[in-house]
């Protein structure tokens, strides 16, 4: 089994809902437990399959409440919203690092295009055209 670089340091910020990870050559990331959520690596959100995947939608205000290993090679997020299934791998983890901007306009353009919001206290009105 492959492992990406694994973080000499995991710092959750539990203010500012940022899970921080330092790498050994000093590499620093701050990724937000809402981009965590979005990109579970779990079924409920990536599907079985391509384009199985289940767009998240209001999950701005999502918090992280447990972090635990899985041996040596993954962390268990664990959600406020009781989500709790995906497994972080060190390379999954590391390449929702280095791809957080693409991934995270992919992620609001899905959003856009669905009509959906990030905020669960917003509802979004969608008008159809007669």
């Amino acid at each position: 089994m492959s492992t990406g670089p694994i973080p000499t340091d995991i710092q959750l910020h539990t203010r500012s809902r940022e899970l921080e990870l330092t790498y050994p050559e000093g590499e620093h990331y701050h990724l937000s437990c809402e981009y965590l959520r979005v990109y579970s690596p779990s079924a409920e959100v990536k599907g079985h399959g391509p384009g199985q995947e289940v767009l998240q939608t209001g999950k701005l205000k999502v918090a992280i409440k447990a972090i635990r290993p899985v041996g040596n090679y993954a962390l268990q997020l664990v959600f406020d919203d009781g989500h709790d299934t995906g497994l972080y791998s060190w390379d999954y983890l590391y390449q929702l690092c280095t791809e957080q901007e693409a991934n995270w306009q992919d992620y609001l353009n899905r959003m856009a295009a669905a009509g959906e919001a990030r905020d669960p206290d917003v509802q979004v009105v969608k008008l159809g055209h007669p």
